[in-house]
């Protein structure tokens, strides 16, 4: 016969039993629910940065869609020149051509600080974005093949196609700096490089184009063209971080307009770009006039500058990454200014020209590769800086100096030598374009103080 106190014992047990029971079961839904939370949050692992499959074919796409971007902008050389001997296209006014191709750079450069910061703001509407630019431009070139006047190929070309490019050129970029952060400079140095590889090979293609078919149906076709090799493009031009869904507006710093090194970096971008644009202008018309060329030759020139862009702007954004951006603008600038003064300055033969567009093209055609610098330096300084808004601030001080150096260039260029005995290019009409070309590579340089500051 048990104790009473076996039986109070076995009883104690028996309520411990069932107490642990009870707790398991109402744990197990907590567990269940915690684990079906936290695989809800988990998210897939993202791509790596600066390596892998997925970060080189992105930046071969971005490096690819500057053909529709900037390839019209980069070939207009061959358009002012066509233009020039076919005035009846135009109602006779060919005056005033070169102001078309100065507004198309102008416009797509000064409205980059616009797109970027909403695009940096809003990052949403980068999916939009993309293909309305796209939409634009096509519309834009196809209105333009129906123009008889400079004034409606200001407007369709210089602005309309413009705005549309801009507004392609913003989303890609933007994207681009997920993909790659210790390789940044080499990766913005590619990018250039295709923007330099269309102006290789369109010029030709154009040239070609408008003796054979005139205007009209060179833009129609450049039209077709640019929708067949955007449309594949922007489906796959997507980000490496997936936007969040309860996060739509981002917070952006201005710490950095505060920071004497930005001011003095962009001031010497400005400064640079003022007399950058000239040479890519008037280097095919100069070719005929006073080294007494072909259009050919003057058409190759200028294919010469966007193949030495080339690697010039890998090496510079690689330049970039290693070293600090002062040292880096100012070897850019001093390589540009001597191609300037001491090629361009005492050319009178077509060989002249060839050193010069080859060294001008490496050192000033990849100055935009410094951007990539510039930003790190920046944000070692200001740790909160959006790079999307000072990348879109740079490209728009480019644009400032893009715009005034087209009215600049006409006050510029004389009818006739200005120096007395006319020798070289200095004693020509161009001479005045030339040493302010070479003063502008110059100051570019500027950026190189912030390093003292």
């Amino acid at each position: 016969m048990a104790s009473p106190q076996s039986d109070v014992e076995l009883q104690s047990l028996s309520n411990l039993s069932t107490q642990l029971r009870s707790e398991n079961a109402t744990a197990l839904p907590a567990r269940q629910s915690t684990d079906s939370r936290a695989r809800e949050i988990e998210q897939p692992s993202l791509p790596p940065t600066d390596t892998g499959m997925a970060a080189w074919l992105f930046l071969a796409g971005c490096s690819l869609i500057q053909v529709p971007v900037w390839g019209f902008s980069l070939t207009f050389g061959v358009f002012q020149e066509y233009y020039s001997k076919h005035p009846q296209e135009i109602n006779g006014d060919a005056s005033n051509v070169a102001v078309i191709g100065t507004t198309t750079t102008g416009v797509m450069y000064l409205l980059s600080p616009i797109t970027f910061t909403v695009l940096s703001r809003w990052p949403r509407l980068r999916r939009w974005v993309g293909p309305i630019g796209l939409v634009i431009i096509a519309v834009g070139f196809l209105i333009s093949s129906f123009a008889t006047s400079v004034p409606q190929l200001i407007a369709t070309q210089g602005v309309m196609c413009a705005l549309g490019a801009g507004m392609l050129f913003a989303p890609t970029t933007l994207y681009l700096d997920e993909w790659f952060v210790r390789r940044k400079g080499l990766a913005y140095g590619i990018m250039w490089a295709g923007k330099s590889i269309a102006g290789v090979a369109l010029p030709f293609i154009m040239s070609a184009s408008l003796e054979r078919y005139g205007s009209r149906t060179t833009l129609r076709a450049w039209t077709v063209a640019i929708i067949l090799l955007t449309a594949p493009l922007l489906y796959f031009l997507r980000p490496r971080i997936p936007l969040s869904r309860t996060h739509t507006v981002r917070r952006m710093s201005l710490a950095f307009l505060r920071l004497p090194s930005f001011w003095m970096l962009q001031t010497g971008n400005i400064l640079q770009s003022l007399g950058y644009f000239l040479p890519t202008t008037y280097l095919s018309q100069y070719a005929v006039d006073e080294a007494h060329s072909t259009t050919a030759m003057g058409t190759l020139l200028l294919a010469l500058f966007g193949a030495a862009s080339v690697p010039g702007g890998i090496v510079i954004g690689m330049l970039g990454d290693r070293l600090r951006v002062g040292t880096v603008v100012l070897a850019t600038s001093l390589g540009s200014a001597a191609a300037v003064f001491l090629f361009w300055g005492f050319a009178s033969q077509v060989a002249l020209l060839v050193v010069f567009a080859l060294v001008y093209g490496f050192f000033a055609g990849g100055f935009s590769s410094t951007w990539s610098a510039v930003l790190t330096e920046l944000k070692a300084e200001s740790p909160a800086l959006d790079t999307g808004l000072v990348f879109g601030l740079l490209a728009g001080g480019r644009g400032v100096g893009n715009v005034i150096s087209g009215p600049l260039s006409v006050a510029l260029l004389r009818e006739d030598g200005w120096m007395r005995d006319g020798r070289w290019g200095y004693g020509s009409g161009y001479g005045p374009m030339i040493l302010f070309t070479g003063a502008t590579a110059l100051l570019g340089g500027w950026g190189w103080l912030s390093r003292c500051l």
